[in-house]
């Protein structure tokens, strides 16, 4: 297979791109590295040889459209995004430029390729809004109902590929991911709280819990993930399917968890919530398992274990 990853250089991406490259396939990554790293591909570099090749691009950049058609990726996999809610309340035309247009760009740039399918990153965490708890996990077939500029975002990333498999016969899957966890994630940014929860305890640094830490998450690891969108490359046409672990897991039973694993006894600290952040999370994901053969396969305490371990050898 020939494909594409766009952001894959970030962490979601840059594991997909590893993924892909250790299972024999071309790789082209469009990434613009304002939030991506090389490091991230370091591997990749080292292996990939003429099975990779990595174009620092944005993906609103016009010269997309050209780059794309001149590679001809077979499957285009975006995950490229303006992620931050916080960023997108803030700052919701930039939000809509990355998101909504870079979206509509990539997917002119595949419809010159004539590539076969787009596999998109979506967000499960906010495409439903804030679900009558009743009805957790949430299934696929629960209204689309964003509360914040980026889920707003996505949703039409997620109308314009249902317009262009029906205009152009351009295939699409869209993955709404779960709270996406594992490591190489940025423990720096206002997202990825368990990579954040990690940094700062072996540090020894406080840790800050947004709220009163009782809101909820439906926690994945990053390479069950990355198994998903391989799936999604070869089966699922024209579905939303979520990808989580169908699990309510509270903000607070993350830091307790991840406590006890690195031995440290500080109590958090607690500041006032985010704005417009949903208060309970879980996704149903039995369309995925029909449909793409996909489960998660990581405990939690596994993957929390194998995040502390990342961040504890970065640290030397």
């Amino acid at each position: 297979m020939k494909a594409l990853v766009t952001g894959g250089a970030g962490f979601i991406g840059s594991a997909l791109v590893d993924r892909l490259l250790a299972e024999g396939h071309d790789v082209d990554v469009v990434d613009d590295l304002s939030t991506g790293s090389l490091g991230n591909l370091a591997e990749a570099r080292a292996t990939g040889g003429k099975q990779l090749r990595i174009h620092q691009l944005d993906i609103c950049a016009p010269e997309l459209v050209d780059l794309v058609a001149r590679r001809r990726p077979e499957v285009v996999f975006h995950l490229a995004a303006q992620a931050s809610v916080p960023v997108s309340i803030t700052a919701p035309v930039f939000d809509a430029q990355v998101n909504v247009l870079g979206t509509l760009n990539l997917l002119e740039a595949a419809r010159a390729a004539g590539s076969e399918r787009v596999v998109f990153a979506a967000s499960g965490g906010t495409l439903y809004g804030e679900p009558d708890a009743a009805k957790l996990p949430i299934l696929e077939t629960e209204p689309h109902r964003p509360l914040s500029p980026y889920g707003v975002s996505k949703k039409a990333g997620l109308d314009y590929l249902v317009a262009y498999r029906e205009m152009h016969a351009l295939e699409f899957v869209a993955l709404a991911l779960a709270n996406v966890y594992g490591p190489r994630q940025d423990p720096h940014g206002e997202s990825g709280v368990v990579a954040i929860f990690a940094q700062r305890l072996l540090a020894g640094q406080p840790v800050r819990i947004d709220g009163d830490g009782e809101q909820t998450r439906d926690f994945v690891y990053v390479d069950d993930v990355v198994d998903a969108f391989v799936r999604a490359s070869a089966r699922g046409g024209g579905l939303v399917c979520n990808i989580g672990s169908g699990q309510e897991t509270s903000v607070n039973e993350i830091h307790r968890l991840l406590a006890e694993a690195a031995h440290e006894e500080a109590a958090p600290e607690h500041g006032p919530p985010r704005p417009r952040d949903v208060r309970r999370s879980a996704l149903d994901p039995q369309r995925a398992s029909m449909q793409l053969g996909w489960q998660p396969f990581t405990p939690l305490a596994d993957g929390l274990a194998s995040v502390l371990a990342f961040f504890a050898a970065r640290a030397g």
